[in-house]
């Protein structure tokens, strides 16, 4: 699977790497662009999730604001309904990123 803004590869994973959450792909740490993304100050936390990390993604046209995020310490009991670690993955803002 891939993340593309403005035509540009910010992920890419293959499908089994890549966990769907909430109608959301999240892409493992070492599946994204180095470079494109840096931390943003946007504060939240998801009942069930835990504390989310936001970031602003680098891409042609401009850097894309609060763009993506990441669980870094999701709640265990978050990894147990999931089925996995989901740890450090990204998941992608789709009013911006197109995921194929």
């Amino acid at each position: 699977m891939k993340v593309t803004i403005d035509g540009a590869v910010i992920a890419e994973a293959a499908g089994d790497d890549v966990v769907k959450i909430e109608g959301n792909w999240y892409f493992p740490p070492s599946s994204i662009t180095p470079g494109t993304l840096s931390e943003s100050p946007k504060p939240y936390i998801c009942a069930w999730k835990g504390v989310a990390q936001y970031y602003d993604v680098a891409a042609p046209r401009g850097t894309r604001k609060d763009a993506a995020w990441s669980y870094p310490d999701p709640l265990e009991s978050a990894a147990d309904a999931v089925g996995r670690n989901f740890a450090g993955y990204v998941a992608f803002d789709r009013a911006f990123a197109t995921i194929s």
